[in-house]
């Protein structure tokens, strides 16, 4: 039995065949690799310039640089959703597109913009971001890796981690401190893999995940040229609290997704298993619990459309944005851990889907801002 779904609202007849030449892209060019891309720690070259030749990177950037100029976030939640169907965690797409890509677009000079665009477009140029440092996390106040001014360039020094396509990347959006003051010190500079003084450290071994390259930057006396810096220096802090907006919104979709995936191959697991000469999806308490999570993956999804509906629009607040992503990835948990119990003992087992979901999924609730912080955030909305 299918499950049919609330149909969707805000996407039209264009969202659905991207949708359908993303999902081919995936089943073709992703599904096959995705265990060899976990024994490498990384995926390959190849798949991001065929991404970019298909068209699913970067779609916002305007024709003049190669992109599309379809600037509707709908199209970057088709890409993730769809990666989320076929199990792929090692494309770093949405942090190249979804969370990179705004910077480039709303910062950079024409020149950096000639420099970078056409190749973020074609998956030539890899991007990555780098705020996380040893000792600081979601408090970017805290940030010690500096840039002194030295003539016509900066001097870097310091360190970064937990940094997604960090192995990958061809150009670093760095998060430095410029001044003294806990968020007007902090500036961005994009830092070319190439550039003297930049070294990238472990690959770093994690719970899940294991095809998403994430990566430990050093950078001793790194010499950067100024014309480097991204916008303004000292506007660092404001940059990225602009644009945190969207990399929830990002984070939501990928959660929902997830869960989807998990409660529909989950849904086809219990129908097909038995126990007592019956099918474990035949026990009431199956029943309920698959119940109780449809719905609530129901509930959050409406959600969600809302969410990409007002970021098209141009109105998604930073507080929905907040609710969103807290709300979806415990979401994303909750269903994926009471799948895995209705495996029984073969939940266990990495072959099966629902044991690399789980591990893949405890992320979630920590990157793009911890639950805790999310929380934070609604609450200080309400003046509270």
């Amino acid at each position: 039995m299918t499950i049919t779904w609330l149909p969707r609202t805000g996407f039209d007849e264009q969202h659905d065949m991207f949708r359908q030449t993303v999902r081919t892209f995936c089943e073709r060019e992703v599904a096959p690799h995705n265990e060899q891309w976990a024994a490498d720690g990384q995926v390959s070259r190849e798949v991001w310039l065929k991404a970019g030749e298909t068209g699913l990177l970067c779609m916002a950037v305007p024709e003049e640089y190669g992109g599309v100029g379809v600037e509707d976030f709908r199209y970057n939640a088709i890409v993730n959703e769809e990666l989320i169907r076929v199990g792929a965690s090692g494309p770093g797409f949405s942090v190249h597109t979804d969370i990179n890509l705004p910077y480039f677009l709303e910062y950079t000079t024409d020149v950096q913009k000639k420099t970078y665009l056409p190749k973020m477009v074609t998956g030539e140029c890899i991007t990555a971001i780098a705020m996380s440092e040893p000792g600081t996390g979601s408090d970017l106040s805290g940030i010690q890796t500096r840039a002194v001014r030295d003539g016509d360039e900066y001097v870097v020094n310091g360190s970064k981690i937990f940094i997604s396509n960090g192995q990958m990347a061809d150009v670093v959006i760095t998060v430095v401190r410029t001044g003294e003051d806990p968020h007007k010190g902090l500036s961005l500079l994009l830092i070319d893999a190439d550039t003297p003084g930049f070294q990238r450290g472990r690959n770093l071994d994690k719970m899940g995940m294991k095809a998403q390259d994430t990566s430990e930057l050093f950078f001793d006396d790194c010499r950067v040229p100024a014309e480097n810096l991204l916008g303004e220096e000292g506007a660092g802090f404001a940059y990225l609290v602009g644009n945190l907006p969207q990399e929830r919104l990002s984070i939501a979709t990928s959660a929902v997704a997830a869960a989807e995936a998990a409660f529909e191959e989950t849904h086809a697991y219990i129908t097909t298993r038995t126990a007592f000469n019956r099918a474990i999806g035949s026990f009431q308490n199956s029943r309920f619990v698959m119940a109780e999570l449809r719905t609530e993956i129901e509930l959050a999804r409406t959600f969600i459309d809302r969410c990409l509906d007002e970021h098209a629009a141009g109105a998604l607040s930073i507080e929905h944005a907040a609710m969103a992503k807290w709300w979806t990835t415990e979401m994303q948990l909750k269903v994926i851990d009471r799948c895995l119990q209705l495996h029984g003992g073969y939940g266990f087992m990495t072959e099966y889907p629902i044991s690399r979901a789980y591990v893949d999924s405890r992320a979630q609730t920590i990157y793009g801002g911890t639950t805790e912080i999310m929380k934070e955030i609604v609450g200080r909305s309400m003046g509270l």
